[in-house]
């Protein structure tokens, strides 16, 4: 009886998901198709491609789902929003946005956007589309809720090919870090309610990204490479080379996650504060922006750096939670695709590429609403006072340390490298 009482449920959960989006389809053969596919994408199906979703749903062949994909009057972008909106009101409040890029293997040239490019889905050089994609985290599950395909310059520069594409003549070249920027302003524009934005290095390194999100009010902490420079008015330093600098009582162990393998415990540089930015900080300043470090506890040569943008009072604990939860996406990725389809679809076209895309970040989502476990999670706050002046950056404040204004050693010179 239980069981059948858990179908039933998941049953009626999925059709609170066709109802949400069934408005974006004006034609009832439209609706039916978009039912009949999320269902196959949900199904346990060999490969989800068109002959065997067709199949699946008892179609004759595949060209009505090819149709609702390639050629159908609708708009995924608007599938897209209510998608947006369910996951943030099932999942809750104060999550975190986490962005990233992931890969899709492909043959031949005509695929929208396919370029030899490297990818981390591939570890390498590949034939391939790039996805840019925001996921939101809570900790009650976690769900993918944004996504732009990258477009080589290969490509924006050369209309005819894609025309042939269909893509549109008002796409023009975005770099990731644009298309990110892009879907975080939709994100807290529609409502999401997050409060925390995470990303890897390639997004982190990227002065406009953290400006935005310090202008949306928007706490981060997200990766940057070693060669990174911290500039203030306490000098100038390479990231590496002022973690290089940290007292050995700096670095304290802290969980910062479960993962694949139970909990992810590191080592972590507790994080340094930065001195306020007198062009852009309010005074009060409502937030700090720290420096930080992760330091593996089986490889001691294994770090990872990050710069944060956190409110007043946050525990270190807190940042290192945040920097932990960047793993999800990576979790939605391999669930998306292994479970629903993301990187099954056989579409070329612009378009087609966005409706797969979305009705499988669709299904993924009801898979990850139906998953979602409510944890009560218990935030304090750590009150931090300045620290005395002194000639080494690394100064204790209260139970945590800040970087100070030393003296500058004239002796002593700086990696200028970004």
């Amino acid at each position: 009886m239980e069981g059948i009482t858990e179908v039933e449920g998941w049953a009626e959960e999925l059709e609170s998901v066709f109802a949400l989006v069934a408005g974006r389809f004006g034609r009832a053969d439209l609706r039916w198709r978009m039912r009949d596919y999320v269902r196959g994408l949900l199904a346990p199906v060999g490969r989800k491609n068109g002959w065997q979703l067709a199949e699946y749903a008892g179609h004759r062949d595949p060209a009505g789902l090819q149709h609702l994909l390639n050629g159908a009057r609708w708009d995924a972008d608007a599938v897209r929003d209510d998608l947006r909106e369910y996951v943030g009101e099932r999942l809750g409040p104060g999550g975190v946005l986490i962005i990233d890029d992931t890969g899709f293997i492909k043959k031949g040239t005509t695929s929208a956007g396919v370029s030899r490019q490297y990818t981390g889905t591939s570890g390498k050089i590949d034939n391939c589309q790039i996805g840019v994609f925001a996921a939101y985290a809570t900790d009650s599950g976690r769900a993918l809720v944004d996504r732009e395909l990258y477009l080589p310059k290969s490509w924006t520069k050369d209309r005819e090919r894609c025309r042939e594409a269909k893509i549109p003549d008002e796409r023009t070249f975005a770099t990731k870090g644009e298309l990110a920027r892009a879907m975080v302003r939709r994100c807290i524009a529609a409502g999401l309610p997050a409060a925390w934005v995470t990303a890897d290095e390639a997004y982190g390194q990227d002065w406009s990204f953290r400006r935005l999100l310090e202008q949306l009010d928007i706490g981060y902490v997200l990766a940057v490479p070693k060669s990174q420079q911290i500039k203030s008015l306490a000098g100038i330093w390479r990231i590496d080379q002022l973690i290089e600098e940290a007292p050995g009582d700096a670095w304290q162990t802290l969980f910062c996650g479960v993962g694949a393998k139970g909990p992810r415990v590191y080592d972590w540089a507790t994080a340094a504060r930065l001195p306020a930015n007198f062009i852009f900080d309010p005074d009060p300043p409502t937030h700090h922006r720290w420096v930080m470090a992760r330091r593996s506890l089986s490889d001691p040569s294994e770090l990872a750096y990050y710069l944060a943008y956190a409110p007043v009072g946050v525990e270190i604990a807190e940042l290192a939670r945040i920097a932990g939860s960047r793993w999800a996406v990576e979790e939605c990725f391999q669930a998306a695709k292994n479970q629903c389809g993301l990187d099954e679809y056989e579409v070329r076209r612009y378009v087609g590429w966005y409706r797969h895309i979305t009705m499988a970040m669709l299904a993924h989502a009801f898979l990850a609403v139906l998953a979602a476990q409510a944890l009560d999670t218990a935030r304090g706050a750590a009150e931090t006072t300045p620290a005395a002046l002194s000639l080494s950056p690394w100064q204790r404040s209260g139970a945590c340390w800040t970087l100070s204004c030393p003296t500058p050693d004239p002796t002593r010179t700086h990696d200028s490298t970004h």
